[in-house]
């Protein structure tokens, strides 16, 4: 059929199953807008670019199909990068396709031109430059494959205004053809035979599990392998929800921030199986102390992150999907009591410290997000800044439900909560989502507000508000002799800048108001912010220091009720 190449896209997008996009128009996209409407997809107009390509990794994250998102050239195209940059540390699908000037003018620097495909190789799965319309049918096919199959990651399409508007007899390809782009397929009998015989020898064995299990949609499959080889989990920040963390097995999120007694675990193992997780330096702190005691096993769909940090005894190249099962059948039962007694001992000894078993009047955000838990039961997706509060979310929302947490882990992007919840909600819609976030990432996509109000989109806003860029400011306080350079923080009105949208809002600076607002929030057929403007200079605990290992962490002190 006869298509102009921004029928074309949408055509593609159509094919690919794709419902919803996200994007601003410009010039160097006009023909793509005006080809829009006749098209049975969603186009969310966002307030920033960054924002559109947050809200397209929400998306992905929260679906578990590929995110879209649009950009004009030049700054429309660069205002994206953060956002790729982020989907590309996290290894989350997103397709984002942006305009660039006319063919006969690229390279003489004209008007909103800029090489984005220069720009972003770095950052991306892949990249493309169109300057040939018979070229799009086959170069769309070939971003989606490459965007959601193997290690998922961000492709990016940049298309020549001109050949946006030239047409052509479209016929879309039915497969891909592309060569050196392999998908791991080993032979898996003799390292699976090696993990399961190392697990039999083992008496302080251990597994991380990574988003890598969340990205190969393979719960089911680690949980049959935990519950048979009676195994206790640790999660990194993304492998949260892998399995319910109300499991006896799981004991929660390590590294930097993670609770102590899931560090003294890692650091006591004799035997570490990470199952799709980077050994990123906030997991492993001092990497010459990392799994001293331990023989390790590293299961990768990417080959390139065998070795990258840590040194493994057995390597597994494959998708968890697919060696999970084919592991768990040649696993054998065994009685731990020792090792899980041992770690349990390390909890009891965390409880003690817990600030929230504390007697307190003021009103501290653990306590918040710990109600946010108890009000909500875990029945929702939250979405998670960067800084303290992403720290707090992790440590006192107990997670239980399947890509029941959205953050951006690698890159740590602050202002990303908002945006990616609004493609969250969109591409769940049935479900409820919460947004976690501090006062300094929140301001900086503060205008996403807007697409909360015209998309009528029901997300609940939970502000951790201590004035200050909280997390730059607790490694001042214990780390930089106490000054707060570039840290305190003027914020507006929360409560009133919601207002101004048309979104409920409430401010909370009790900690006797902190439940019956939670309460009223939920009750609330549509959006709603809450403000909590919380005790200015408590600190995330555990910590590990830089430099240290996992194991000599800066704790809170016991209660002296305790």
């Amino acid at each position: 059929m006869k298509l102009t190449g921004a029928q074309a896209v949408w055509e593609s997008l159509v094919r690919e199953g794709v419902d919803t996009a996200f994007g601003i128009s410009g010039g160097a996209v006009i023909h793509l807008y005006h080809a829009l409407p006749e098209y049975p997809i969603h186009h969310v107009l966002m307030r920033h670019e960054q924002a559109a390509a947050h809200a397209a990794d929400g998306y992905a994250r929260a679906t578990g199909k590929v995110g879209v998102c649009i950009a004009t050239s030049g700054p429309g195209a660069t205002n994206l990068v953060t956002g790729l940059a982020t989907a590309q540390m996290d290894s989350s699908p997103v397709v984002a396709i942006t305009g660039q000037v006319a063919t006969s003018v690229i390279g003489t620097d004209a008007f909103q031109e800029v090489d984005i495909v220069g720009i972003t190789q770095p950052i991306t799965k892949h990249n493309y430059l169109v300057t040939d319309v018979e070229d799009l049918p086959e170069v769309m096919k070939e971003a989606f494959h490459i965007a959601r199959t193997g290690r998922p990651g961000p492709v990016l399409v940049d298309i020549a205004k001109d050949v946006q508007a030239a047409e052509f007899d479209f016929t879309y390809p039915d497969d891909v053809h592309l060569p050196g782009y392999y998908l791991p397929q080993e032979d898996l009998s003799d390292p699976l035979q090696r993990v399961a015989q190392m697990l039999a020898e083992a008496e302080r064995p251990l597994i991380i599990a990574g988003h890598g299990i969340i990205l190969a949609n393979a719960e089911d499959q680690l949980l049959e392998l935990v519950e048979k080889a009676n195994v206790p989990v640790i999660t990194t920040l993304l492998g949260i929800s892998t399995m319910p963390e109300t499991h006896n097995l799981c004991l929660g999120m390590a590294g930097m921030h993670g609770e102590a007694y899931t560090n003294l675990a890692l650091a006591e193992a004799d035997l570490i199986i990470s199952l799709g997780s980077r050994f990123d330096d906030r997991l492993t702190g001092k990497l010459s102390q990392f799994g001293s005691n331990a023989r390790i096993v590293h299961v990768d769909i990417d080959p390139a992150e065998i070795d990258k940090n840590v040194a493994v005894d057995t390597a597994v190249i494959g998708d968890l999907r697919d060696v999970l099962p084919a592991l768990t059948p040649l696993v054998e039962q065994r009685d731990r009591q020792s090792w899980l007694g041992r770690i349990q001992e390390w909890r009891d000894d965390s409880a003690r410290r817990d600030i929230v078993g504390q007697e307190t009047d003021e009103l501290v955000p653990q306590y918040v997000v710990r109600q946010l838990w108890e009000a909500t039961r875990g029945e929702v997706i939250m979405v998670s800044d960067v800084g303290q509060n992403q720290m707090w979310e992790a440590q006192y929302f107990t997670h239980h439900r399947r890509r029941g947490l959205l953050s951006s882990g690698g890159l740590g992007t602050m202002g990303y909560a908002l945006p990616a919840a609004i493609g969250a909600q969109i591409g769940r819609p049935d479900e409820q989502v919460w947004v976690s976030v501090g006062d300094g990432g929140f301001q900086m996509n503060i205008q996403s507000l807007a697409v909360v109000a015209q998309e009528r989109l029901p997300i609940k806003i939970a502000i951790l508000n201590n004035g200050y860029l909280g997390m730059v400011r607790q490694w001042q306080q214990l780390f930089f002799e106490g000054r707060y350079s570039g840290t305190p923080l003027l914020g507006p009105d929360f409560a009133k800048v919601a207002e101004a949208y048309g979104i409920a809002a409430f401010t909370v600076r009790d900690k006797g108001d902190v439940v019956p607002t939670i309460e009223q929030a939920m009750a609330i057929d549509g959006p709603t912010l809450i403000d909590f403007v919380v005790e200015q200079e408590e600190n995330v605990y555990p910590m590990v220091a830089p430099g240290a290992g996992v194991n000599d962490m800066i704790r809170r002190p016991q209660s002296k009720s305790g």
